[in-house]
């Protein structure tokens, strides 16, 4: 071991230059996985830390109707069994709020919240004032309200505001507050008032939109889970949730997991580009380091002994590089925003979000930086075994034994294995760690087939007469030549980054926020049917077309009779994935954002034989077909209706909905229902704040949301995003780029000694240099054209398959990756060989 390690290092100290392209592509990948596990890792910690402060309980129990006696009963006779355990209730709605002046059009959507006493159970607020929270702020119709209500109407504490039929006092300011779930955007401001005067409001109608809680505090944390589970044994047959702390802790792990995974999975794609650079560079190394290793054979040393001095070698380069990409990801993360870091803490009630590396993270990335380097160099270390002592007495490379290389064989099966198991590892997805390095077998098999397959079709042109052509076909055909090695390497390379540009593309298209001309950005909810006259009329003053106001109500599934689904309660409904509640509405026509895919529409007529149309996603994921007869609770009343089609909806167009099932209108009209409208408002401020003012002052139930506010948030995420994915593109890119020039450069010793006899034999530099035209053209064109083929099938897999969007065919990524990728072969080869054409033929005759 004294001889391998002082070897080693006196191999890396004399060979340094031609190994840093070895050690940034792993620093790079290595420091996308760390930066990126270690940020979702440090939220990851503050979320389950505040887990209880988050639903301001151990136990909740949620529904979107009223608690029924049965239902109340149920829970009593559970927590009966249990001493110490306290409850409280809570109700949750969104409406909006006016000012208490005549001459003022000051309202605003918000989101309002009644609480008891006893609430919260965890955690505390933060009151603007600095005094502490009691409920005493709330008795006699008080309020305590976000600062940005404040700020947008124009009001101070001590000021009234009207909610429905009731007058508040606006008492102090929240700043923060416990109890509010994590998901979503924030339709508006949040206000506290008391659990009693939300009733008082009268906005807890029969159709109304509001989330009631029973949240319980249990003294005994060892009792928590089994009352959750005895809770939903009991309430299985009714539309209620129940859950606990622990449970909300787990669905945010796995969510931040998910996260977690599929970032990483995107540095592990850098680190397999790396890897790639490390393959040709270790190939390239090890050709010149033969001769070397033919010496230290003639002087005794074994074949085990020198392969474990180059194995070392690797092994510290990728220990180096990873050591490197942790300091850059600790860097990245330190360059983090505070105002990013600040929004994430405010948003999960946390005081701060570490910018610190996790030990996990970096146990992690310095693991696969070795793990990735080792196994992409095993192959090209493997050519050291034939480097025999009589190697000094030949040129050119040594003569590879006739018949099958098993050994060769097996290594190459093992590092396709391992590396399976390490993208599975990197994205805990067996699926998907099989996409990712099946893509690069398949790709690898097909690039050596090309090789192969230009060399017997170029073979005839050895003869032709001009003289540029005629060489640089000879260099592609001889022994020994760079035809398959350049062509995996640069295919290889621009498979994946041609993959994750068309990749790029795709998530920003399905992200993208279309908003047509016209586009709806105001909302109306909760229109109730003796109001429909009167809010049109005030929509026709307002605005300059008039929407149709849809009908909606709420339903569940609680049973299919079918030809692939046979159900009759409700648990079977939720196993199907058919149990959450859906917002349903009936009409004649088709919207302008569906067409039928499947089945038969119904005509005009309304039929007193209850029909639905369902949305393909149903069909396709969840096994209802056309003539199934499916079985709803609609606000407590059973209907049962037939599928006639099946549409397909686009959901980027929200000028007329989208609704998973539609009903033929003659069935649903007379159950209490409410109604909705999507409407262009109008352009100035005063004006929308008048209309706003118009409906909610005589129609105190209506919500009107105004979405100019909400779009703005969308493309400012958007935006967060789109900066995210065109970042991981460059990262690919870049380190791409690097393995194209690197595989490229590293072939140049090669030609020394071949550009020095043709020159010698009158050949100038223009005749050298077509022909290194001539070659590395084809070279570049044919890896560029088999990388961004195999680039399409990758994207629309992990498009379709892995992350479940529409996919786009782009045909300007794929022809520019062609195009570049032969360019850059082309003048790299070129450029990195000015040293071969420049250099005289007796320096390079003399070496020799």
């Amino acid at each position: 071991m004294v001889f391998v390690l002082r070897m080693a290092f006196r191999e890396l100290s004399a060979s340094w230059r031609r190994l840093v392209f070895f050690f940034l592509c792993v620093a790079v990948g290595v420091g996308g996985i760390v930066a990126l596990r270690s940020l979702i890792q440090n939220v990851r910690v503050a979320l389950t830390t505040e887990a209880r402060t988050l639903i301001a309980a151990d136990v909740y129990v949620r529904t979107d109707r009223p608690l029924t006696d049965d239902v109340r009963a149920a829970i009593d006779a559970r927590v009966l069994e249990l001493s110490g355990v306290e409850r409280t209730e809570t109700v949750d709605t969104t409406t909006m709020v006016r000012v208490l002046d005549d001459d003022s059009v000051r309202t605003k959507v918000v989101e309002l919240r009644g609480v008891q006493p006893e609430f919260p159970f965890y955690g505390r607020f933060n009151l603007g004032t600095g005094q502490s929270y009691s409920f005493d702020l709330l008795r006699d119709h008080g309020a305590l309200v976000g600062p940005e209500l404040l700020t947008q109407l124009g009001l101070s504490v001590g000021d009234q505001i009207a909610i429905g039929r009731v007058e508040f006092t606006i008492r102090d300011v929240i700043l923060t507050e416990p109890g509010r779930q994590l998901g979503g955007f924030s339709l508006g401001p949040r206000v506290l008032v008391s659990f009693d005067a939300v009733e008082e409001t009268g906005l807890l109608t029969v159709a109304s939109r509001a989330n009631r809680q029973l949240l319980l505090r249990v003294p005994d944390e060892m009792q928590v889970e089994p009352l959750v589970g005895q809770l939903r044994e009991d309430l299985a047959a009714v539309f209620v949730r129940v859950n606990s702390f622990r449970s909300n802790e787990n669905r945010l792990e796995r969510n931040l997991g998910r996260a977690e995974n599929y970032l990483s999975l995107v540095g592990f794609v850098v680190v397999i580009l790396g890897g790639i650079g490390v393959w040709s560079v270790t190939r390239v190394f090890v050709q010149q380091r033969l001769k070397s290793v033919a010496i230290l054979r003639c002087l005794g040393a074994s074949t085990g002994r020198v392969l474990a001095v180059y194995v070392l070698q690797v092994m510290l380069l990728g220990l180096g590089g990873s050591i490197l990409g942790v300091g850059v990801a600790q860097l990245a993360l330190w360059a983090v925003p505070d105002g990013l870091v600040a929004q994430v803490s405010t948003v999960t009630v946390l005081s701060v979000v570490s910018t610190n590396l996790t030990g996990s993270a970096v146990a992690h990335g310095l693991a696969v930086g070795v793990l990735v380097s080792l196994l992409f160099a095993l192959v090209p270390l493997l050519q050291i075994r034939h480097a025999k002592p009589l190697l000094l007495l030949r040129q050119g490379v040594p003569v590879l034994p006739v018949g099958i290389d098993w050994l060769r064989i097996g290594v190459m099966a093992t590092v396709g294995a391992a590396l399976v198991l390490v993208a599975s590892w990197q994205a805990a997805s067996l699926e998907i760690g099989l996409y990712v390095v099946g893509g690069v077998t398949l790709v690898s098999l097909a690039l050596y087939v090309i090789g192969s397959a230009l060399i017997f079709v170029i073979q005839p042109l050895q003869t032709t007469g001009w003289f540029p052509l005629r060489h640089a076909v000879l260099n592609l055909t001889r022994s020994g030549n760079q035809t398959r090695v350049i062509l995996m390497a640069v295919g290889l390379g621009s498979f994946f980054i041609i993959g994750m540009q068309s990749l790029q593309t795709n998530l920003l298209r399905n992200f993208a926020l279309e908003l047509r001309e016209g586009a709806p950005d105001m909302f109306l909810i909760d229109v109730q049917e003796d109001q429909l006259d009167g809010v049109r009329s005030v929509l026709e003053s307002a605005v300059d077309s008039v929407p149709a106001l849809i009908p909606v109500l709420r339903a569940r599934v609680t049973g299919v009779e079918g030809q692939q689904l046979q159900f009759n309660d409700i648990e079977s409904a939720r196993r199907a994935g058919l149990g959450r509640e859906y917002t349903i509405t009936y009409r004649s026509r088709l919207a302008e954002n569906e067409r039928v895919i499947d089945g038969e529409f119904w005509d005009e007529q309304p039929s007193s034989i209850p029909e639905v149309s369902i949305e393909e996603n149903l069909q396709d994921e969840r096994g209802l077909e056309i003539g199934d007869l499916i079985k709803f609770d609609v606000l407590g009343r059973p209907i049962e209706a037939r599928v006639t089609s099946v549409r397909a909806v686009d959901w980027d167009d929200s000028r007329s909905g989208g609704f998973m099932f539609l009903f033929r209108p003659g069935s649903l009209e007379d159950a209490p229902h409410s109604y909705v409208a999507f409407i262009k408002g109008p352009q100035e401020l005063e004006a929308r704040t008048r209309l706003q003012r118009d409906i909610v002052t005589v129609y105190a139930n209506v919500s009107v949301i105004d979405g100019r506010d909400l779009i703005q948030t969308f493309r400012r995420v958007l935006d967060y995003v789109t900066m995210a994915i065109r970042a991981v593109g460059a990262i690919a890119l870049f380190s791409g780029g690097l393995i194209l020039v690197g595989s490229v450069v590293m072939t140049k010793f090669q030609r020394l000694y071949e550009a020095a006899i043709f020159k010698t034999l009158g050949a100038n530099r223009r005749l050298l240099t077509m022909m290194l035209i001539l070659e590395y053209g084809v070279l570049g064109t044919l890896a560029g054209t088999v990388g961004s083929l195999g680039a399409l099938v990758l994207s629309w897999v992990i498009t379709r398959q892995v992350f479940e969007i529409e996919w786009f065919l782009s045909l300007e990524t794929n022809a520019v990756g062609v195009v570049l990728t032969a360019l850059v072969v082309g003048v790299v080869g070129v450029g990195s060989n000015l040293e071969v054409l420049r250099r005289k033929p007796m320096m390079t005759l003399r070496a020799e």
